[in-house]
């Protein structure tokens, strides 16, 4: 609505209304989802780089960047394709404010892309050496420089951090939304990561050392373990913020986000922790592959609640 029009200068003045409803919804909600699983696979496949021997875990230089280049363009696709104007997006390249959070993770998310992308490319080379032919000349120079991939993917895991929690600072800067508070959701992304990451590469770890296995299900296991703490945390202990406990009603209540909610602390914290410490001691390649798609399945569910729910809070 119009309130005045100052002619000098044709500037025109509006009032802020409420927006009913929840505004950032599913394609949010896939958005984090999807970053999780990008950045998951490389700071626990970095982590088993360092544990083990690259011959116990043979796809493991090509499989973790194609998952997370996939994973990071479904990311920015979601992220560009919610922005009302969209076009607009190349002014954060063109005229970056390196004050705002968005003009700093775009920036960073763009450069750990690019740098995947190279990564991919060497680590597909190494894989298949017959890909492309003899004339194909990326292939080919790809596969001769194999050491850039080492020198390049020590910048991808330090890169893969910021990425994956500057979306908890973006959340935090929202206006009365009490229950995204900025050191809680860094450390809630950070499990996620750990949680995703850990999942995607169980389903790709069938070849694998039993070893290997054995790490990825102790990351998992650790993973639900911690994350699910903080959510209870959370759902119990909410009543020191008078706006949290507010929102929160909308699950304690019951309803459709209580059975959301228990859903996917059930199908993606507290059945899969049992399973990835049962597959520890019998190294049962299906229990943790289910482990892991119940993980990734609730992850999604819980994300979902917790991005809605204080958006269901009137903030007048």
């Amino acid at each position: 609505m119009v309130e005045n029009t100052i002619h000098a200068t044709q500037a025109v003045v509006t009032l802020d209304v409420a927006l009913p409803g929840i505004i950032w919804g599913w394609m949010i909600t896939l958005n984090m989802w999807a970053k999780s699983i990008g950045t998951g696979v490389i700071l626990v496949g970095a982590y088993l780089l360092y544990r083990h021997k690259k011959d116990e875990m043979p796809n493991l230089r090509w499989i973790m960047p194609l998952v997370s280049f996939v994973f990071l363009n479904i990311f920015l696709l979601f992220t560009l394709t919610d922005l009302h104007q969209p076009y607009r997006m190349v002014n954060i390249f063109l005229h970056p404010h390196w004050t705002s959070a968005i003009t700093v993770g775009a920036w960073m998310a763009s450069l750990f892309t690019l740098l995947i992308t190279i990564l991919m490319v060497i680590g597909a080379a190494d894989a298949f050496p017959g890909l492309g032919g003899k004339k194909c000349k990326i292939t080919a120079m790809a596969r001769s420089n194999s050491a850039v991939y080492e020198k390049i993917f020590p910048f991808v895991v330090f890169l893969a951090i910021p990425v994956t929690l500057y979306t908890a600072i973006i959340m935090a800067e929202s206006s009365a939304r009490e229950l995204w508070q900025a050191p809680t959701e860094v450390i809630q992304m950070l499990w996620a990561a750990l949680m995703a990451g850990s999942s995607a590469l169980i389903l790709a770890s069938n070849e694998w050392s039993k070893e290997a296995r054995k790490d990825l299900s102790l990351v998992l296991a650790i993973a639900v373990f911690a994350s699910f703490l903080m959510y209870m945390g959370e759902y119990f202990f909410s009543f020191k913020s008078s706006e949290a406990e507010a929102t929160l009603a909308y699950v304690h209540a019951g309803g459709a986000f209580n059975v959301e909610f228990w859903f996917g602390m059930a199908l993606g914290f507290i059945i899969p922790f049992f399973l990835a410490v049962s597959a520890m001691k019998s190294d049962n390649k299906t229990l943790l592959r289910f482990a892991a798609i119940l993980a990734l399945v609730g992850l999604y569910l819980a994300k979902d609640v917790w991005l809605k729910i204080p958006q269901m809070l009137p903030l007048s």
